[in-house]
């Protein structure tokens, strides 16, 4: 299953922090990946990457997360399933670099031949990726067409944090987790509730 966290913040924060911060919120959803957690900290610490993971396709830990491309250009947090793996694997070659048989290593050395923006439509599955592209200093969120794959936002002023499960944000400093009664209305006629809302006010 695995699951994904993180956050960007407008201005440096102290890295010891970060790290403490991104490895509560994905230890919150160990459940989502018992076999292998991470935590990546940018050196200028606006970014917080962290990860839990579930070992499918590479038991090895040339899988673990979070992962940074062969270029050093992206670090990446996945989860998910890249079913076209094995063709995107073969139309990379082997001076892609690979050391393992993950997809996401796939995904990112596609990300390296073809840029992110462009390697997106290659991909069949169910996934959401969160991107830190070193080179733009730009933070990428992406999720697959449907949706199969949860991510949800959490925005106030100087942060944007994201995660698979909203129980992670309980581990953010200053976070309210104020039910929103329209939300709260739609689970009950519904029995789910429809985004962009969430059971929080703050998350969409």
């Amino acid at each position: 299953m695995c699951g994904l966290v993180g956050m960007l913040f407008d201005s440096a924060r102290a890295p010891e922090v970060l790290r403490e911060v991104v490895t509560r919120m994905a230890d919150s959803i160990e459940h989502r990946g018992p076999d292998d957690s991470g935590a990546w900290v940018h050196p200028g610490a606006r970014v917080a990457l962290g990860a839990r993971r579930l070992a499918i396709l590479d038991l090895s830990s040339a899988g673990h997360q979070p992962m940074t491309s062969a270029s050093g250009r992206y670090t990446v947090v996945f989860n998910g399933a890249i079913y076209n793996h094995r063709d995107l694997r073969r139309e990379l070659g082997g001076d892609a670099g690979f050391r393992g048989h993950s997809d996401t290593e796939t995904l990112i050395a596609a990300f390296d031949r073809w840029g992110v923006t462009a390697s997106i439509p290659r991909l069949e599955g169910m996934f959401a990726v969160a991107v830190w592209d070193h080179e733009r200093d730009e933070l990428i969120l992406v999720r697959d067409r449907l949706g199969k794959k949860p991510l949800y936002l959490y925005r106030a002023p100087g942060i944007l944090a994201f995660a698979s499960e909203l129980r992670a944000f309980r581990s953010l400093p200053g976070f309210a987790a104020t039910i929103d009664p329209a939300a709260l209305a739609a689970y009950l006629r519904f029995l789910y509730v429809p985004a962009p809302a969430s059971i929080f006010r703050e998350v969409r």
